[in-house]
């Protein structure tokens, strides 16, 4: 398995709005907590885990297989315990993807801008549709035929991506300032689809309004319910950061409605992050007891 398909899984997330599929809850857990264990949960404490996200064993069984073959976690015992730890491409993976979701790094206008500039032949011509692919998910903007744009915070990440999925022969990598023609912000909404981010936006600030309500209004916190809406909320949220560059806040609509669901995940991780990893710690103590 590449760890380009890795990359993929990490990031996938079913439309909000539906339940997630438990592999990618799998995923939210391992990335949030497996790695203070140096990556390794046992099958018994991850089947419990799941349970508290409503997850029954079967399903947990059948996704972490599915997670295995997909090269994200590897089978290994501890101490007795059957168990799966991260493959260290999945480390990797989560580890860059910290700094994207966690960073919630907004670009200014003096920082200028990446470009990712490619030829593919015909004879490799399901490459392009990769390189399409895979720039769309870091959050480029497409300005012309093989020009593509972002801001410069992602050059690291696209020469990343470029190299994992073996790409780097087939494309050249520019940081670029506009100078003319045509005013920036009218520009900006011709490169992304603006209009789509926005209603991504919207479905999260209407899922997770009413929970930090919810739990605003509670005296007593509960560990194991701060878990499930936590991993739910960080599960639903992961893949914005992804589609969303982080374009300087001049060059955006008023009242930009990413700028409030980002303030609304990050006051939720403010509220719930610590109860729900005392609930993880307890629960994965009392397993290895």
């Amino acid at each position: 398995m590449t760890t380009g398909a890795i990359a993929d899984e990490v990031a996938a997330r079913e439309p909000m709005g539906k339940a997630p599929q438990p592999r990618h809850l799998i995923v939210t857990v391992y990335g949030l907590y497996a790695r203070e264990s140096d990556g390794w949960l046992s099958v018994a404490a991850l089947v419990s885990l799941l349970a508290d996200l409503e997850v029954d064993e079967p399903a947990v069984r059948s996704s972490i297989s599915r997670l295995k073959r997909r090269g994200i976690l590897v089978a290994s015992k501890r101490g007795g315990a059957a168990g799966y730890e991260l493959s260290a491409e999945a480390r990797e993976i989560l580890r860059e993807g910290d700094e994207r979701i966690f960073g919630g790094q907004r670009a200014a206008l003096s920082d200028g801008w990446v470009l990712a500039t490619f030829s593919v032949p015909e004879s490799d011509r399901h490459k392009r549709h990769v390189l399409r692919s895979q720039l769309t998910k870091l959050g480029f903007g497409n300005t012309a035929p093989g020009v593509w744009i972002a801001p410069a915070h992602l050059r690291a990440a696209t020469i990343s991506m470029l190299e994992r999925y073996e790409l780097s022969g087939y494309a050249d990598v520019f940081h670029a300032e506009h100078k003319a023609f045509g005013a920036l912000p009218d520009k900006v909404a011709q490169w992304w689809d603006l209009e789509q981010l926005a209603t991504l936006y919207e479905e999260f600030l209407q899922v997770y309004v009413p929970v930090q309500r919810r739990w605003r209004r509670r005296r007593t916190p509960k560990a194991q319910e701060a878990f499930a809406d936590y991993v739910r909320a960080l599960t639903d949220w992961r893949r914005l950061p992804y589609l969303d560059p982080g374009l300087p806040a001049e060059l955006l609509p008023r009242d930009w409605v990413g700028m409030r669901a980002t303030e609304l995940f990050f006051a939720l991780r403010e509220d719930l992050a610590e109860h729900a990893h005392a609930h993880v710690t307890e629960l994965v103590s009392g397993q290895a007891g």
